[in-house]
């Protein structure tokens, strides 16, 4: 089992002190936030190719990159990073080849199926008002995507309007970033 693994390469990680070149305040460097999506790609080359050391910004990923409604988990976390933990600047970062992108719900529940969820337990998601199709759904564009973050984010009665909300695509394959939305709060 992988976690057998972890567990004995953290144990021999801590014995040998290699945390120490990691140590850093629990205040991003650069007083930044960034949201992106969970990509496996992403891990070292975003981080890489914007030359983001840790500690340098608060990251928060989820699938797809997105916010999607006003109190989300991922806005409760962007307002904390602003509010108490000094973050000036907001950047929403998608990329190209997403898998959210067209994403369709019913492949996911066929494949959530698949891996022993009933039809009992989607009745339970329903009853408890959530339209699961509409909650499982992709997005269109990467691009779109971004902006409605961007638009959600700013558009927000908790965001202060000093801060500046930008929305970026990342490529993947090369780190190359694009500017999708450069702006302030409302």
């Amino acid at each position: 089992m992988y976690l057998d693994e972890i567990l004995e390469h953290n144990k021999q990680f801590v014995e040998a002190k290699h945390y120490e070149p990691h140590q850093t305040s629990k205040l991003p460097n650069q007083k930044s936030v960034i949201l992106t999506c969970m990509d496996t790609r992403l891990i070292e080359l975003l981080p890489a190719a914007m030359n983001i050391k840790n500690g340098d910004v608060k990251m928060i990923k989820n699938a797809g990159g997105v916010i999607t409604g006003p109190y989300d988990s991922v806005v409760r976390s962007l307002l904390i990073a602003i509010n108490v933990l000094q973050a000036e600047e907001v950047l929403i970062i998608g990329h190209k080849d997403c898998g959210m992108q067209k994403l369709d719900p019913s492949f996911v529940m066929e494949q959530m199926s698949q891996r022993q969820v009933e039809n009992k337990d989607f009745q339970a998601v329903a009853d408890a008002g959530i339209d699961i199709k509409e909650w499982l759904a992709g997005f269109e564009t990467v691009e779109q995507s971004v902006e409605s973050s961007v638009d959600i984010l700013k558009k927000h009665p908790l965001m202060p309007a000093h801060i500046p909300v930008h929305g970026l695509v990342i490529s993947p394959e090369t780190g190359e970033l694009s500017l999708v939305a450069r702006g302030y709060g409302e």
